[in-house]
């Protein structure tokens, strides 16, 4: 492995991280909504669990509610029982062909405990950069060791692979902002 592999190795696996946390952040309700919340409701279909978006047209045509539109009707019921059971919290009302969700107003508690859970995710994946760093510099450490890496250069590395670890961080923290920011607004 050159010595270029190992910080674009970190640097893929940190944006993979990142991404992840986008995709999780994504999918809390923060006042507005939007299709991304319906992303991790899985719904039993003829033995097989699935993503509601991969049955269903889901659409947001107003600001508090979502409607959606299953290509097959037989599921209808299914993805109305699977939104249920979620820990989304909302009561979809079914006329037969599609599904309402109407998304009531965030009381301040319920912002509170999201701005929480938020910050939590935000940690999970900062610890997942951090991981990403230890076992890059254990592999630089190894490479040292094995194939005779002069110490400089594996003390260079283990740099650049600390300000990769940095701006990951720091875009995790943007992305948690951001995301406190759009749910604590009123």
């Amino acid at each position: 492995m050159s010595a270029t592999d190992f910080v674009k190795d970190a640097q893929e696996r940190m944006d993979k991280s990142i991404s992840a946390l986008k995709k999780d952040l994504a999918s809390v309700r923060a006042g507005r909504a939007t299709p991304s919340l319906l992303d991790k409701v899985l719904v039993d279909y003829y033995g097989s669990t699935v993503p509601v978006s991969q049955l269903a047209n889901i659409s947001a045509p107003e600001a508090r509610l979502l409607v959606i539109q299953p290509w097959d009707k037989g599921s209808l019921h299914e993805i109305e029982r699977a939104i249920m059971k979620s820990d989304l919290g909302l009561s979809p009302s079914n006329d037969g062909i599609v599904i309402r969700l109407s998304l009531p107003q965030l009381t301040e508690q319920r912002r509170l405990e999201l701005a929480k859970m938020i910050r939590k995710l935000a940690e999970e994946g900062r610890v997942a950069v951090r991981n990403v760093r230890r076992d890059v510099n254990e592999d630089i450490k190894k490479a040292e060791k094995a194939a005779g890496m002069p110490e400089d250069e594996s003390r260079r590395l283990q740099e650049r692979v600390q300000d990769v670890t940095d701006r990951s961080v720091a875009e995790i923290d943007r992305l948690l902002a951001q995301k406190e920011r759009e749910l604590l607004e009123v």
